[in-house]
């Protein structure tokens, strides 16, 4: 029997972070880290690190939605970055670090629009996520991929992705694959 696949792509950050915190929920089938809504075919991270391509790090989640909704993907979302600071995420700063929602459909638009309006009373700040129509998304360079997995004790990992993965924990365990307490 074929799984049902559907297709979000967020900018919200270090894609390294994005990637940590998607691949541990429940209905999602893979995420992957890469570049999106700029003006350069085929970059590179030196490049999308400049600020020049236009493009946002971001992350392609494939989800089943009969194992997670894109509501539930949205709320993770927002908690999990800042979407009231401009190009930046932390000490990660350029437009490259966008808050940012690629929407693959008008469904996901409307929904994102809607969530922004009803999130919008719980901060504040300005939400300044952008919601763009998807294009077209460029994978990351191999050494990306699974990069927390594979790098849990480097100091980025440990100063900004673990926080992010202990609120997850903590406030999304019933959306985790596996959860300890």
């Amino acid at each position: 029997m074929e799984q049902k696949k559907e297709v979000a792509i967020f900018g919200g950050g270090c894609f390294w972070c994005t990637e940590a915190i998607f691949n541990a929920l429940k209905g999602v089938i893979v995420a992957t880290p890469g570049y999106s809504g700029g003006h350069v075919q085929n970059p590179t991270y030196e490049a999308v690190s400049a600020g020049t391509t236009g493009h946002a790090e971001a992350t392609k989640i494939e989800f089943n939605p009969g194992e997670i909704s894109f509501k539930e993907l949205l709320t993770v979302f927002f908690a999990t970055h800042d979407p009231t600071t401009i190009n930046r995420q932390g000490n990660d700063v350029g437009p490259q670090y966008r808050s940012v929602i690629f929407y693959t459909s008008e469904e996901q638009r409307i929904q994102a629009e809607e969530y922004i309006k009803e999130e919008q009373a719980s901060f504040s700040d300005p939400i300044i996520t952008e919601l763009k129509p998807f294009e077209v998304f460029y994978e990351a360079e191999d050494y990306h991929k699974r990069y927390y997995e594979t790098h849990k004790d480097a100091p980025y990992c440990r100063a900004v992705i673990d926080p992010k993965m202990e609120k997850l924990q903590k406030q999304f365990a019933e959306l985790l694959k596996t959860h300890t307490k």
